[in-house]
């Protein structure tokens, strides 16, 4: 047997013995939001259409286009007194994803109308107008979903077996992990479906007259109106589980009754979400020059007195390692990243064009699904510190080909293998391994939230904590900001009406920026752990 077999026989080995423990894991109770997770997933279907859309039909600025993206984001703020509402209102969860369907069903049909039927909604709304309204219902909608399928995630792993014993913590964590990684993964499927569908439509669409085009652009539509079934069958099925009483999928028909613990209204806990929904507007909107920041200092503010309102009932030890493996996660998710200067050179310098970006896309998700798969058992066997260890160790060595190409790695690597280990084969290989680590880091965060989410209060503690990791994106986005305002990298920019050239390319910087960029990734999430390690707040999460 030669040493390549070896590894291929080991390899397939390893993935049967990980599905076979996830089966072992697995709970017919997972499906219904993993159901929601996936509408998620292929809600994307629509977007290279709204692309071409936005250029083709409506006569809309850049910076216009870019304000409406700002208040289709706005609802995603809406996620902590969302939270809170659904906790209250548990026992009626179905109706709150039946609303979200409505909403999005709403949009969609909207956009095929202004596409399909312009004339007629005209006679009501400008077209720009119909498209700001469908814009905004859509996220609505989605949040809306997205807050149930979380909270749901709770309540579909059980603690306590057939038997009517409470589970093990080890038992309850893989079950957890299992519930979060199916998540993660009907999400990244959700995109490759996308990707496979918009490959197939779009495949000769270049050869199409303008009005078939836009017959084509309305068909799509239709189809994107199955996303809101997806999502109702998923709270359908939840609803037939509960009422047959099935508990999981191994144990058969076990008879078990959903308990619901009602809960009480926290107005603090309200008041200080909606604070931070008219905070973010008022700042995002006001033009203030460091508005960016101010908006990161004030909502680390609110949702760090939300959290701590949040755990202020727990013991004190529980409380400290909460906040210890929140920060751990913090600083990891908040490492600077190169910026959109990379692409340029990518570009610009090695060639790279919109095909080649596509396929990194559909590369990117199918390794990302694989990867989700066998990391799984890293991430039960393992503290969240550890699993940060890993994966900040493994992220900053593949930045390394990035660097390397930018010292003309790939043009040696090209010379020694008579062109085959060129830069796009660099990049497909340093993808397909560096794809699965965002969504690897997302599964220990979100099974740990949904470990300790209080029954009473799931939807608000997931809202709220999610919050909080998610405020580490933001402070991301700040260091990629400094850290670009230090090395500046500019591309070539010309005036498209008299070609004549604004700006020239400097690529100088990129390499310094990279280094930077590799150090930072490495040493910033082990120095928080040393840290939180060596302190009261010390996890052995």
């Amino acid at each position: 047997m030669s040493i390549k077999d070896f590894y291929i026989i080991n390899l397939f080995n390893f993935i049967k013995l990980n599905l076979k423990e996830l089966k072992t894991t697995f709970r017919l109770s997972y499906l219904p939001p993993i159901m929601i997770y996936l509408a998620a997933g292929v809600s994307s279907l629509t977007s290279v259409v709204g692309i071409f859309f936005l250029k083709d039909y409506l006569n809309l600025s850049a910076s216009f286009i870019a304000s409406i993206a700002f208040w289709a984001g706005i609802p995603w703020a809406l996620k902590m007194p969302l939270g809170h509402i659904i906790d209250l209102i548990w026992h009626k969860k179905s109706y709150m994803v039946l609303l979200g369907a409505f909403l999005i069903t709403l949009s969609l049909l909207i956009m095929y109308c202004i596409i399909a039927h312009t004339n007629f909604m005209l006679n009501y709304f400008a077209i720009e107008t119909w498209f700001i309204i469908s814009a905004i219902l859509a996220p609505v909608g989605y949040v809306i979903q997205d807050v149930v399928a979380d909270a749901m995630t709770v309540d579909a792993v059980p603690s306590i077996d057939k038997k009517l014993k409470k589970l093990s913590a080890t038992k309850i964590k893989a079950m957890h992990t299992t519930m979060q990684t199916l998540g993660r993964f009907s999400i990244i499927l959700g995109t490759v479906l996308v990707s496979l569908i918009n490959i197939f439509v779009f495949n000769s669409s270049d050869d199409l007259m303008q009005v078939d085009k836009v017959i084509l652009y309305g068909k799509i539509y239709l189809i994107a109106l199955g996303i809101p079934l997806i999502s109702i069958s998923g709270i359908l099925l939840s609803n037939y589980i509960r009422n047959a009483n099935i508990f999981t999928f191994t144990d058969s028909k076990f008879n078990i009754s959903y308990s619901f613990v009602k809960t009480k209204p926290d107005y603090l806990l309200l008041i200080g979400s909606l604070c931070f929904v008219v905070f973010s507007l008022a700042i995002g909107t006001s033009g203030f020059i460091l508005a960016e920041e101010l908006v990161f200092i004030g909502s680390m503010s609110i949702i760090t007195f939300l959290m701590l309102r949040l755990i202020k009932h727990m013991l004190k030890k529980d409380r400290y390692m909460i906040l210890g493996t929140a920060i751990i996660i913090f600083f990891f998710r908040a490492v600077p990243g190169p910026g959109a200067g990379l692409n340029w050179f990518e570009i610009d310098i090695l060639n790279f064009n919109e095909y080649f970006f596509s396929t990194l896309t559909l590369i990117s998700s199918v390794f990302t699904m694989i990867g989700i798969i066998i990391f799984r058992p890293l991430i039960i066997k393992n503290s969240i510190a550890t699993i940060v260890i890993f994966l900040s160790v493994a992220s900053a060595i593949l930045m390394i080909p990035s660097i390397g190409m930018f010292y003309g790695l790939h043009l040696w690597t090209g010379n020694l293998t008579n062109g085959v280990i060129d830069a796009e084969f660099i990049a497909i290989i340093n993808t397909g391994l560096e794809s699965p680590l965002g969504q690897v880091s997302m599964i220990p965060l979100l099974a740990w939230i949904a470990r300790h989410a209080p029954n009473n209060m799931k939807a608000t503690f997931f809202a709220v904590f999610a919050s909080f990791t998610n405020l580490a994106l933001s402070a991301r986005e700040l260091g990629t900001k400094y850290i670009n305002k230090i090395f500046i990298i500019s591309r070539e920019v010309k005036d498209k009406t008299t070609n004549t050239l604004v700006e020239n390319a400097d690529y100088s910087e990129l390499g310094n920026l990279l280094i930077i960029v590799f150090f930072i990734t490495l040493f910033i999430p082990l120095l928080a752990i040393f840290v939180i390690q060596k302190s009261k707040f010390r996890t052995a999460e």
